[in-house]
């Protein structure tokens, strides 16, 4: 084995006492639920934590720590400052900017998959540093392709949350090229290799379908709508020859999304109602509410109106039981903010700009400022409602808080969106700011608006 030269957090120890590694962690997603946040905390988690593999928390665990130990600090729980972890602090000072997708906050969300398959035992499955614009010195080998165990799903898992925590805050465009590397060995792992245990084996098909989605997700948000098509496809064949219904109701849910982005509003209400028959039995409140959205979406898209507000009343309805246990944990987006965000782009297709725009504005105030590419999306979602509602200076306020992102989110799904938006407000470039607001807009995006 090779030593991660970790040292282990006693403080954090002797905050769990008496209680095991899962009861620990079980308080902890309790805690999470008292301030609205969603932390897929398990005993592994905790293990990690105490070993000193988990220098610092991310965010989200950051306020649930803070609450849940009234009084204490971080260093109080045994972390480091978040800027001396990996010696961030250090580079900044010393020379040239690293490109953004590089300066994450801790080792749990940094360098996106710097070495998500790592060496471990007898097998290699795959050293995968992920480069904004792609570029990756990973094999897509291993050593002992018929022996599957712990540390090689593991690895799976890792890529998958390095992925999305990466994504969470700049977007898909740079990330995409890289992340398809360790698809390809994970899928390598289940053609030619045998698990000892059937967990192992369950834990191996849902982890690669879950890879699948969110590199699907990547080229989704990039672009590549035809690669995310085939991702998600991929994800769905896993889910049902593994009989995943939790990973089929994911594969079904990007599926819809996609649709709905493509313009393909009925296939999204198809997919978006067989993720609700898949997801029923899984007892996820939220999962169904967000479903529900997906077929809001696909029905807003059709113009069907009524379809549409029924739709949205019941993922209203599901999204008001909370959270639960059940919840999956790539669901950790979908906070009141997001719901929001959704039902603003079903009013938005549907013409009605002003009440779109009050949700979008609802979004942005709700939204979670360290979730950059969300936020950036949602500020654009607003600027397009305000620009077609005929509010045309407030539509170029809201279009200069979404260019003060744009250096930090790679994302040509919101570049486009912009685009639309800036197009819908250039006749109305005598309004109060929006001649500035489209000056500045051809200066960053090199590209001239013409009414």
């Amino acid at each position: 084995m090779v030593s991660t030269g970790a040292v282990p957090n006693p403080a954090f120890r002797r905050l769990r006492g008496q209680r095991s590694a899962g009861e620990f962690a079980a308080a902890i997603r309790r805690s999470a639920r008292e301030i609205g946040e969603r932390v897929a905390c398990d005993a592994r988690y905790i293990g990690r934590v105490e070993s000193g593999e988990i220098r610092c928390p991310n965010y989200a665990y950051e306020r649930v720590f803070l609450h849940m130990f009234p009084g204490m600090s971080l260093a109080d729980l045994g972390f480091s400052p978040r800027e001396t972890v990996r010696g961030r602090g250090t580079r900044a000072t010393a020379g040239a900017p690293s490109p953004p997708v590089l300066h994450s906050d801790t080792d749990e969300e940094s360098d996106v998959l710097r070495r998500v398959f790592m060496t471990s035992g007898t097998t290699a499955l795959a050293v995968v540093p992920l480069r904004p614009g792609g570029g990756s010195a990973a094999a897509d080998t291993v050593s002992d392709p018929h022996r599957v165990g712990e540390a090689e799903v593991s690895a799976v898992e890792k890529a998958v949350r390095r992925i999305r925590l990466l994504d969470d805050r700049h977007g898909g465009d740079g990330l995409y090229r890289g992340a398809s590397r360790p698809l390809r060995a994970a899928y390598a792992l289940l053609d030619s290799g045998t698990a000892a245990k059937r967990s192992t084996a369950d834990r191996l098909h849902a982890g690669a379908g879950e890879l699948a989605i969110s590199v699907g997700w990547l080229a989704h948000d990039s672009g590549r709508f035809e690669d995310a098509r085939s991702h998600y496809a991929e994800a769905l064949a896993t889910a049902r020859l593994a009989g995943d219904p939790a990973l089929e109701a994911h594969a079904f849910c990007n599926t819809s999304f996609l649709a709905r982005d493509t313009g393909r509003p009925r296939e999204s209400v198809r997919a978006a109602e067989a993720g609700q028959r898949a997801a029923r039995p899984l007892g996820s409140s939220r999962l169904l509410a967000l479903l529900a959205l997906r077929e809001a979406g696909g029905r807003a898209g059709l113009g069907d109106r009524s379809g549409c507000e029924r739709a949205i009343g019941r993922a209203r309805t599901a999204f008001g039981r909370g959270p639960c246990d059940a919840d999956p944990e790539w669901m950790t987006f979908f906070q009141e903010a997001e719901l929001e965000m959704l039902e603003a782009q079903c009013w938005s297709a549907l013409g009605d700009w002003s009440r779109a725009a009050r949700h979008a504005d609802r979004a942005i105030r709700l939204q979670d400022p360290h979730f950059t590419r969300n936020l950036a999306l949602y500020r654009t979602e607003l600027t397009w409602d305000l620009a077609r509602a005929g509010r045309a200076a407030e539509a170029a306020t809201a279009g200069h808080r979404v260019l003060d992102l744009l250096d930090r989110v790679r994302s040509s799904r919101i570049r486009a969106m912009l685009t639309g938006a800036t197009q819908a407000l250039a006749p109305c470039r005598d309004a109060a700011g929006v001649r500035e607001y489209l000056e500045r807009y051809a200066a960053v995006s090199g590209a001239e608006v013409s009414a």
